[in-house]
């Protein structure tokens, strides 16, 4: 069987979300152990399967190398390549594909074979006003176009699979849940060991409270820096309006005041789209001398700012499915997240759960959280345990055997 893919999201410097979903994908497809099950030889006469990577640009050194029945594909023209470029090859390419595989929300707009397309989340339709509006004119335009052609559509929630059903009205069996997974912790090459050299670098002074997440209006960023600035001010009152000499006028104080001057906010994210007000928050809320803001992270240093952060917060107001959440699990570190949409089913029992709406509710969590050594070796446990439940592994056998079903026309 020879299944066609749109690895575009894949094939980018910095994958989060979407990306990373594509990317892990991409790489359990490439590993040899994916075979048909015999006796599931008609398409395309032999039991192998076969992938041809359809892109708009030279695959990247990261992406998996060229081999027997793994093949790259770049196509032109890059503007509006799913409306023009790759709709022509798919029909002129010799062999052609049984089934193509778009991971993103967008199919080619016209295809010879049947089409299955990933949808993550449906935050564009439940909070159209924090998306620019070319963005939501492409995101709304071009995902309901995409849905009415595929015959099968991937999510990574049930919560995500139940917003799809209700806006593009298709059959249940079409949406197909396939929960994430992690990468493997021995697959990460540790560039910093030494967790003192990783705060000398990212210029961490004490104890540190740890988001990590696109900053964008949804991840609800600037609630949590209220929150934040509310903990400080309970701590320690006299630490307002976010002043270097005030905060640094108190080394002489209480305990209590020491560790409220060192407690940080640590920002993990790329700059994604209406982020004015979330940069120009610390300022407002009167804790800039205590928020980090680090644009960019490579993956060998997450797990060490997961693992020393005392709890890892995301109290977005939507997600398709939270994958930092079960990251933070994995590294040990205490989850404190919404109580909406599919963190539910990202946390489980394993995370303290928040109102995304109250900044008194997120910060009340966080200080649960703060001031109980037993709660959080509590909540480490119980994450560990909760990871069971994910792997890539799994949602690429998952993935493959509807596609196989898929160009089998059944």
């Amino acid at each position: 069987m020879l299944i066609g893919i749109d690895g575009n999201e894949a094939n980018v410097e910095r994958k989060v979300g979407i990306s990373e979903y594509a990317f892990e994908l991409l790489m359990q497809f490439y590993d040899s152990r994916f075979k048909i099950p015999s006796g599931a030889t008609a398409i395309a006469g032999k039991q192998d399967l076969g992938f041809q990577i359809f892109l708009k640009d030279e695959p990247r050194s990261d992406l998996p190398k060229e081999r027997e029945g793994w093949k790259y594909i770049v196509v032109g023209p890059r503007k509006i390549w799913t409306q023009i470029g790759l709709p022509i090859s798919l029909y002129l390419r010799k062999p052609r594909p049984d089934v193509f595989f778009s991971l993103t929300h967008y199919a080619p707009r016209f295809s010879p074979i049947p089409t299955a397309i990933a949808i993550m989340d449906m935050s564009f339709i439940h909070f159209p006003e924090l998306f620019a509006k070319r963005d939501l004119y492409q995101l709304t335009r071009w995902t309901a176009y995409s849905a009415k052609n595929a015959r099968k559509i991937f999510t990574i929630s049930k919560a995500s699979k139940d917003d799809i059903l209700r806006e593009y009205h298709m059959p249940e069996k079409d949406v197909i849940v396939t929960y994430p997974g992690l990468k493997e912790m021995s697959n990460v090459k540790f560039l910093i060991s030494n967790f003192q050299l990783l705060r000398e670098k990212y210029n961490i002074s004490g104890d540190y409270i740890l988001f990590v997440g696109t900053l964008q209006p949804r991840k609800n960023i600037a609630r949590l820096i209220e929150a934040f600035s509310q903990i400080i001010h309970h701590r320690h009152p006299e630490l307002v309006s976010g002043s270097s000499s005030r905060l640094r006028s108190n080394n002489n104080d209480s305990g209590q005041a020491r560790m409220t001057e060192k407690l940080q906010l640590v920002i993990v994210g790329k700059k994604g789209w209406l982020y004015e007000e979330i940069l120009e928050a610390p300022d407002k809320f009167g804790v800039s001398e205590n928020v980090i803001f680090l644009d960019y992270v490579p993956n060998e240093d997450l797990p060490l700012l997961y693992k020393n952060a005392k709890c890892y917060v995301l109290p977005s107001l939507y997600e398709g499915f939270g994958l930092p959440v079960l990251e933070a699990m994995q590294y040990g570190c205490p989850v404190i997240t919404s109580n909406v949409s599919s963190l539910p089913e990202a946390g489980g029992d394993a995370a303290l759960y928040v109102d995304p709406q109250s900044t008194e509710n997120i910060a009340d969590k966080i200080k649960q959280v703060l001031d109980s050594k037993k709660l959080r070796e509590e909540m480490i446990k119980k994450g560990y345990q909760h990871l069971k439940k994910f792997s890539w592994e799994k949602a690429a056998k998952e993935t493959l055997e509807v596609l196989q079903s898929l160009a089998k026309g059944s």
